[in-house]
């Protein structure tokens, strides 16, 4: 183990989450609960593009892991000029960035305005995405940064009362299925549950979940990097593993995708934000590393939230700084079935 370690990495990612930036006083989540620091968020991005910048072996890209600006800028007529701030900050590290889709960016946006921002990575990057995309107005696509290695960004929200005209049928969809749980007036207060219920909670507005269409595309990935022996590490802004999040964060149809994961063998790590706590579990049957990283919008000004991770042919090594802790990733051994 240390061996590998001593060798030098395949390739290197950098990874930060919920940003939430916004030109504006503190405040505190939804509930009051727990502080968030809008405007310092911005000098925190900074502290993590300037040590990226500065790193021996630069990050080949960076995962943006979603919530990228605060949904208050919405109501204050500054979304564009707040995320005009923080891609500017973003384009000094003049490495590829690679955006994932939260709740706030929905808040801000419309899907198909999101589609034509810089904020879709597919748009902005030198990496040609030719047959790698989901298809219609679904933000998810894949990408190689190193031969043997693929990275699949998803799109949490595909299924969301967020970002969807109401009078659409994938919004009255959701609607329907959301309110088969909640029956609050407020959707955004989660359900009561007794103690044995409790992942009932996430059927909450500020989820999401992934079609029908995403999730057969991403079978169909899966089964491609099965068959050509890739290792995969999958992307999104909400957690799927109910060991690696609280219950009130994860995807509405959480267990479809990780038995979609169940049934292939080339997944290794699954990456999500969300929960500003994060969080980190090995799932017993498959192996995959799931893990959700701390947001730096609930990051006091004197600490950090962001993390480098080495890649090696065994495994990867997260190097996180502030609240996000260090974590030694090695990749499971493949579930495909192979004839004796």
């Amino acid at each position: 183990m240390e061996d590998t370690c001593q060798q030098p990495p395949l390739f290197t990612f950098g990874v930060i989450a919920d940003i939430q930036y916004a030109d504006m006083d503190d405040g505190f989540n939804y509930s009051r609960t727990r502080r968030r620091y809008y405007r310092s968020s911005l000098q925190l991005l900074r502290n993590a593009q300037r040590s990226w910048l500065d790193s021996a072996v630069r990050p080949d890209f960076i995962l943006q892991v979603g919530d990228i600006i605060d949904g208050f800028n919405k109501d204050r007529d500054a979304s564009d000029r707040a995320l005009d701030s923080v891609l500017t900050e973003l384009s000094y590290t003049s490495m590829e960035v690679h955006h994932v889709w939260g709740n706030h960016e929905f808040y801000n946006f419309s899907r198909s305005s999101l589609l034509r921002s810089k904020l879709n990575s597919t748009l902005h990057t030198d990496r040609s995405y030719s047959g790698a995309q989901a298809g219609g107005d679904i933000y998810a696509y894949h990408f190689s940064p190193f031969p043997g290695f693929m990275f699949v960004i998803l799109d949490a929200y595909d299924v969301s009362l967020l970002g969807r005209e109401e009078s659409s049928e994938q919004y009255k969809r959701a609607l329907n299925m959301i309110k088969q749980y909640n029956s609050n007036e407020d959707l955004n207060c989660p359900p009561n549950t007794d103690e044995g219920h409790k992942l009932v909670q996430r059927f909450c507005k500020f989820n999401g979940g992934f079609s029908q269409d995403q999730l057969d595309w991403l079978d169909s990935v899966l089964s491609s990097a099965d068959e050509k022996q890739e290792k995969v590490t999958i992307v999104s802004h909400l957690p799927i593993h109910p060991c690696s999040t609280t219950p009130v964060c994860l995807a509405w149809n959480f267990d479809e995708l990780l038995a979609i994961i169940q049934s292939h063998g080339s997944v290794v790590c699954f990456i999500a934000g969300h929960d500003h706590d994060g969080g980190y579990c090995q799932d017993k049957g498959t192996g995959v590393h799931h893990l959700t990283l701390e947001g730096v919008v609930e990051t006091p000004p004197e600490s950090n939230a962001y993390g480098t991770v080495s890649v090696y042919e065994d495994r990867m090594v997260l190097k996180g700084v502030g609240r996000i802790p260090d974590r030694e990733c090695v990749f499971p051994p493949s579930q495909t079935n192979t004839d004796p």
